[in-house]
């Protein structure tokens, strides 16, 4: 993925720190990002952010997004109710590529209390570069807007 793709991002308190350091990453790699919050570890409830992310994925007005909760959990189960969103919790490298490979994800979810930040960083830049396969496996997503 070109690092001209904007990209939107979310978390809530429990995800703040690790969202700021992932945001931090990708605006020196030169992503263009819209934070749509949280801005502090002042405790907020995760599907106001969750919302507002899987919204604008959901209406096209961004491809790819990323959500941080405290274990990601939340955030994927609120993301997932949006037509044409498939979030896909990631807390390890070989999750992050297959849920491009074979499920095409747009958003990526990450558990602030459960992953550092190197392996995050990592599970971004393999989740980012990672291209969809196609073939027999667009037919099965395909399936998940019939739903």
């Amino acid at each position: 993925m070109e690092s001209t793709t904007p990209i939107v991002m979310g978390s809530d308190h429990a995800g703040y720190a690790l969202k700021k350091f992932i945001k931090e990453y990708l605006t020196v790699s030169d992503f263009e990002v819209e934070d749509c919050g949280t801005f502090s570890e002042d405790s907020v409830d995760y599907t106001d952010f969750g919302i507002q992310v899987a919204g604008k994925v959901s209406a096209g007005d961004f491809n790819r997004g990323i959500l941080v909760c405290g274990t990601g959990l939340g955030m994927s189960m609120v993301a997932n109710r949006f037509k044409k969103v498939r979030a896909a919790l990631c807390n390890d490298l070989f999750s992050a590529i297959m849920s491009r490979r074979h499920n095409d994800s747009n958003i990526l979810v990450l558990g602030g209390r459960v992953v550092g930040s190197e392996l995050a960083k990592e599970i971004v830049n393999v989740w980012l570069k990672t291209p969809f396969e196609g073939g027999r496996h667009r037919k099965r997503i395909e399936k998940f807007d019939t739903i």
